[in-house]
């Protein structure tokens, strides 16, 4: 058995071609044809558009630390990864590189320009694997796909069709959001909003033959061109005589009805309306009501066209506007600018003020699948959102929803399955491949919205060109959990679920992890303009992939924004020092001929000591309350939990327990085998946090081949060894009255225990005493009178005192105790809060709710000894 570890902590070696070991030893790949339980996760696939960010580093170490645990409790896995080719992201920051090189891609035309981008995707999807391969993500490569692969891209084609076909997606004329920037439709959660200052422009509508006018006001004086009526509402007494007239329209001073409807509030701004149909989601469903025109003054690019005239046309709309202004200034139809501040919508990816705009698109109906949502998240097999208030976001967003525009005017994509006959362009023919008579059709110049194909992903990625014949479609769907933003709930989640359960028959994923997104240490939000990103690959590079891991998952809380600090991440670096120093200690006190026990017989020795009988049990108490929290995602606290374990309860105190019981040769054995298994065991329930480490430690003991091939600890040990945490509590509070009070450790110290619950004290006390006397130089009495005064200390639910004048400064005594009696009054009240909390109750795990309860009677047996104490002084 090697039983080396290197001096120091040195995370470039550890790390060091371990996760290239992994994958040539096939640890990550999924057997579909084994018998254990199936648990997948299929990687939200990042964009191509770049690099991995801070976010992607957190979402990843997330996924994989699921993986791992769920390996290590036997299951058969599979962590599928992929990339998306992120339609117009990917199209624009290729343009932009073509630029540079004074290249259009209108000059390159389709194929052309499809080969730069493909370059593009090939130069950053490496950049990505080599990320991913230093957050140790634990992927089945084999099975990695991109999602304009030949046969992601014929499932894609295959659901259009299909959808077509059932008539639940359609093509016509209706508003959609523009980008004139890239002169592309986008959906509503492509769209920003933000208060943004404006004006409400005024105008003068003249009536026809004379000199009255009515008073109209709009944002979009752009828009006027196309104006088609004035609306007012038909109880409006104020505009009754004008219903049927006609105004001019200052701009083009053309002739425009006056009609009546509802829509208009009477009690809004001047109760009258202009009505432009192919500009306004509410105009054009009052065009489409009154059987209005519906003509567009705007080309594609956000300039006005020829229905601006001759001193409008070519401008931009912005433009046009000022224009607009001066002109009507000097013909007196401008009546005034109203300074005001108002949503406005701007494209996500171009930062374009978007247009509503009156195009021919490709459209997703969705009330059925809106229905089918909201009875699926009503049933028993409900898809678990944790936290669960983001199921109700879920539901918010289909109760309210809108057709999904789903062509974009782009080349980076997947291409509609459309054509339109040459001769007859209202002929539409869809189909998974082009009409026999290919010649006399042309097809569809459009791409599908990225998130049609990525609406596919959990089961398309798993099909590998076998449809439903595929053995991992048969076994690994539905994933395990979807781990994901809560920015793209409506995005990306809500279109897996019904796509999925449309076309399979089955939901996409049993739960949803939703997190927030990783803020600065001062909690800002991290962008490019503020400088204020994290680049995960450099902080790997200066502490090593498991601190940072550790730092994410340590204070992840599922729905919370966390925040990155440097601190963080050094604490962690910290801890992992702390495991590899215990380590190194367990190993050096092991002969070359160990040969370690197995946990059948460690229970069953009956050489085992109290305090291996008492790590044996704490052990027991926490891998519980991890395995649970981690099986519910809460990794900061489970997190929290390993961390004081390992670096207090194992480290600070069986390791020291352990250095008297190793130079006793009635104890050495036992110690030995039971340091090591703890060790052994410490390091299982590590790995999902810190594979790295935890694997180049496992393999220096000398065990299996790999961590990877261990099982999670499940043994209950219930010896019953509660003087070993008094024995702690003593040493404790007796170093830190010797510090205090500057008193030598050679120092004898006799206390004594008269106050308090006394039966563990009464019990044990020959072996109490035999710990006192090896780690703080005391004796302990129990019961015994003492005539004189005393120094009192609170330990748990009893106090023990020392009668000696010297060791007496009577003043801070009081004082002590006065503060004592502050601080468990107000622990008292927060735990009478939080335990009165039904939010608290209903959500909280029952081993944290136990855990309140036993502080709240801790501190208040505490409070009375203190009052005691105090009553007696």
């Amino acid at each position: 058995m090697k039983k080396e570890l290197d001096a120091k902590y040195n995370y470039q070696i550890v790390e060091e071609n371990r996760y290239d070991w992994w994958i040539e030893n096939n640890y990550f790949k999924a057997n579909p044809d084994s018998k254990k339980l199936k648990f997948s996760i299929v990687l939200p696939p990042p964009n191509v558009t770049g690099k991995l960010h801070i976010g992607h580093a957190w979402d990843g170490s997330l996924q994989d630390a699921i993986i791992r645990f769920k390996k290590l409790n036997g299951f058969d896995v599979l962590y599928l990864p992929g990339m998306d080719h992120a339609g117009i992201s990917t199209q624009v920051k290729v343009e932009a590189k073509l630029r540079e090189q004074g290249i259009n891609r209108f000059d390159l035309g389709r194929e052309k320009f499809l080969e730069q981008a493909w370059k593009w995707k090939h130069e950053y999807a490496a950049i990505i694997r080599q990320q991913w391969a230093k957050l140790g993500l634990a992927f089945d490569y084999s099975l990695e796909k991109f999602s304009l692969d030949d046969d992601i891209n014929k499932i894609v084609t295959e659901i259009f069709v299909d959808f077509y076909n059932k008539g639940l997606i359609y093509k016509g004329k209706r508003i959609v959001n523009w980008d004139p920037m890239q002169k592309t439709a986008i959906s509503n959660i492509e769209v920003i909003y933000k208060e943004v200052e404006g004006f409400m422009y005024h105008f003068k509508y003249m009536l026809e033959g004379s000199n009255e006018f009515l008073s109209v006001a709009t944002t979009r004086p752009e828009t006027m061109f196309a104006d088609q009526c004035l609306v007012v509402n038909p109880k409006d007494e104020r505009y009754l005589s004008f219903i049927g007239k006609n105004v001019i329209n200052p701009v083009n001073n053309q002739l425009i009805p006056i009609i009546a409807d509802d829509y208009v509030e009477l009690d809004f701004g001047t109760g009258v309306m202009k009505c432009t149909p192919a500009h306004d989601l509410n105009d054009f469903e009052i065009g489409v009501h009154h059987n209005l025109a519906k003509p567009i003054c705007m080309n594609e690019d956000g300039t006005i066209n020829e229905m601006g005239g001759s001193e409008y046309q070519g401008l931009d709309r912005f433009e046009a506007r000022i224009k607009i202004i001066e002109n009507l200034t000097k013909a007196n139809t401008f009546i005034k600018a109203e300074p005001m501040i108002h949503q406005v919508g701007f494209s996500e990816r171009s930062n374009a003020i978007v247009e509503p705009y009156l195009s021919d698109q490709w459209f997703v109906k969705m009330d059925s699948f809106a229905d089918m949502i909201l009875k699926l998240q009503k049933s028993d097999e409900s898809i678990k959102f944790f936290p669960e208030r983001f199921d109700q976001v879920l539901k918010k967003w289909m109760e309210n929803i809108h057709d999904w525009t789903i062509s974009r005017q782009l080349w980076w994509g997947h291409r509609i399955p459309a054509w339109y006959h040459k001769d007859d362009k209202t002929k539409i023919y869809v189909g998974m491949i082009a009409p026999s008579d290919a010649e006399n059709w042309i097809q569809d110049e459009d791409v599908l919205d990225t998130w049609f194909s990525s609406g596919l992903w959990p089961f398309a990625t798993l099909m590998r060109g076998e449809g439903f014949k595929s053995k991992y479609f048969k076994e690994y769907l539905p994933n395990g959990v979807l781990v994901t933003g809560h920015d793209i709930i409506f995005s990306w989640v809500s279109r897996m679920i019904f796509q999925t359960i449309e076309y399979t028959g089955q939901i996409p994923f049993k739960d949803v992890l939703i997190h927030g997104l990783v803020r600065d240490e001062y909690g800002t939000k991290m962008s490019k303009s503020l400088g204020n990103g994290i680049d995960p690959m450099d902080v790997i590079a200066n502490n090593g992939s498991d601190s940072l891991r550790f730092s994410l998952l340590t204070n992840s809380t599922p729905g919370q924004d966390i925040r990155y600090s440097d601190n963080k991440v050094k604490s962690a670096w910290n801890f992992i020092n702390k495991l590899w120093n215990a380590s190194r200690y367990v190993l050096m006190n092991l002969e070359e001929d160990f040969k370690p026990w197995n946990q059948s017989e460690i229970l069953g020795s009956k050489q085992l000591n109290e305090t291996d009988k008492w790590i044996l049990t704490e052990f027991s108490k926490v891998s519980k309350q991890v395995n649970y929290l981690i099986d519910k995602y809460e990794f900061a606290i489970a997190g929290k939990m390993l961390y004081d374990f390992v670096w207090n309860t194992y480290c600070s105190w069986y390791i020291e327990f352990a250095k008297v019981n190793l130079n006793n040769p009635a104890t050495k054995e036992a110690t030995q085998q039971v340091i090591v298994y703890l060790l052994k065991n410490i390091l299982i329930m590590l790995h999902p946090y810190l594979p790295f480490v935890t694997e180049h430690i496992y393999k220096t003991l000398d065990m299996k081949a790999s961590i990877l091939e261990e099982s999670w600890f499940d043994q209950e040990f219930n010896f019953e060894t509660d003087y070993i945490n008094v024995v702690i509590e003593l040493i404790n509070s007796i170093r830190e009255f010797r510090a205090v009070n500057n008193i030598k450790n050679t120092v004898v110290l006799n206390w004594n225990a008269t106050n308090g619950n006394l039966t563990v004290l009464s019990k044990y006390l020959n072996e109490i005493n035999i710990f006192l006397n090896e780690f703080v130089n005391a004796n302990l009495t129990v019961d015994k009178q003492v005539e004189t005064e005393t120094t009192s200390l609170p330990v748990l639910d009893f106090f023990i005192e020392i009668s000696n004048d010297d060791f007496i400064d009577k003043d801070k005594m009081l004082a002590e105790l006065i503060s004592k009696k502050k601080e468990l009054e107000n622990e008292i009240l927060r735990s009478e809060k939080m335990l009165n909390n039904q939010n608290f109750i209903s959500k909280a795990a029952p081993a944290k709710i136990a855990e309140e309860n036993e502080k709240y009677n801790l501190y208040k047996q505490q409070l009375e000894l203190v009052v005691d104490k105090l009553n007696k002084m």
